[in-house]
């Protein structure tokens, strides 16, 4: 039976997560998407701004989450993946920025996720091609990124996974790093032959594949068992707004705008029997907070309907 999953963002608190690990439960769920990236956020990574969280220690790091990690066991709550915080790479930013993210914040994160018990961590490949003029060299230096955590990964028996994104050019929305199923089975293969491990695996966005136009269904089926977690979330096809499936649609006919027929049938022929984990945090800031157990009660419903259908 498949899991059904969601993002701790705007649900777990640092003063009590044992309580929002309840509710987790509570509501329907049995897995998380630990939210590592709230504690590093992106939206002051593009504007070259730190903070002090990965100052700690590693040490201090896991006495900061063992009450997530106690909350989580209470509850009967497995964190089936987590996101580390992104960007890794900053373009344009100091080398400052740029080399703590790389030798501070991702091997820190390893040890977080190592921690937790937690065997898949989420990274976005960075986002180049358009200042190195090909998504070969874009691919070349997100590779050495993974190579300097592949042998964490090996001994931590971590498998990283890689995301589709999409790219903002001139206010148009265009494929971003990994939107090629092919490319992305092949250089998988390649860096676990290399360290004869599980090293590296897929995450498959479905958010951001609707606002590309992928073929859902052909490109799980190309991952196949490369393909590790979802993010799961439905948007209008021009934004990406993380919001509950179903809930957008092309035409007053109401054809949804997302192929969700094609997402099941491409999950079936990839074999896939991981974690349906929603990407949908926004959704709880956007209902009053007194609603916040019934909308993760329909989250997870839509949960298990999909895990019926596959």
């Amino acid at each position: 039976m498949l899991r059904i999953g969601v993002q701790t963002k705007n649900v777990i608190t640092d003063e009590d997560p044992e309580a929002g690990f309840r509710l987790l439960k509570q509501t329907g769920f049995s897995a998380v998407d630990f939210s590592l990236n709230d504690y590093l956020k992106n939206s002051s990574l593009y504007r070259s701004e730190l903070n002090t969280f990965f100052d700690r220690s590693v040490q201090e790091l896991e006495a900061f989450f063992a009450p997530h990690k106690k909350g989580a066991e209470a509850a009967g709550i497995v964190i089936g993946q987590m996101h580390m915080p992104y960007p890794s790479y900053v373009p344009g930013a100091d080398q400052e920025i740029n080399d703590y993210l790389w030798n501070v914040v991702a091997p820190k994160s390893m040890s977080v996720c190592a921690y937790l018990g937690c065997p898949y961590i989420v990274i976005h490949g960075f986002k180049l091609a358009y200042f190195l003029g090909s998504e070969e060299k874009e691919w070349q230096e997100t590779e050495k990124f993974i190579e300097s955590l592949a042998p964490y990964a090996k001994e931590m028996g971590i498998t990283i996974c890689i995301e589709n994104l999409y790219e903002g050019v001139s206010g148009h929305i265009l494929e971003g790093p990994c939107c090629d199923a092919v490319k992305a089975a092949e250089r998988i293969d390649r860096m676990n032959d290399k360290y004869q491990a599980e090293v590296l695996g897929f995450c498959f966005d479905t958010g951001h594949a609707n606002l590309v136009g992928i073929d859902m269904e052909s490109f799980l089926e190309t991952l196949g068992s490369r393909l590790k977690v979802l993010h799961v979330h439905d948007n209008d096809g021009i934004s990406d707004l993380h919001q509950i499936p179903f809930t957008f649609t092309k035409t007053r006919e109401n054809r949804p705008s997302t192929d969700w027929e094609g997402f099941v049938r491409g999950l079936r022929k990839a074999g896939y029997g991981g974690t349906l984990s929603f990407e949908t945090a926004p959704v709880l800031s956007s209902f009053p907070e007194a609603m916040k157990a019934d909308a993760l009660a329909f989250i997870a419903k839509i949960g298990a309907y999909l895990a019926g259908c596959i």
